[in-house]
């Protein structure tokens, strides 16, 4: 599972996700993966979007080697 964290939201907007999450009876966490996956449905992502963006633009990949060793062809 991914996680996100938000900081500097506007005043007054904690307490309105908390207050729409109690008349909904859920989590606050739940309201809010709630919102935000309702105000993406619809807009699909392509892989030119995936590529495009700066995430994981930091892993670097060094595969483990699986220690095999090339054999001579018998003919």
């Amino acid at each position: 599972m991914e996680q996100i964290l938000i900081r500097n939201l506007p005043a007054g907007t904690k307490a309105a996700l908390r207050a729409r999450a109690k008349q909904r009876h859920r989590s606050l966490e739940a309201e809010a993966r709630d919102v935000l996956t309702r105000a993406l449905e619809g807009e699909p992502i392509t892989i030119v979007d995936l590529l495009g963006t700066d995430e994981g633009a930091d892993i670097e990949f060094e595969p483990e080697r699986l220690g095999l060793t090339t054999r001579s062809a018998q003919l």
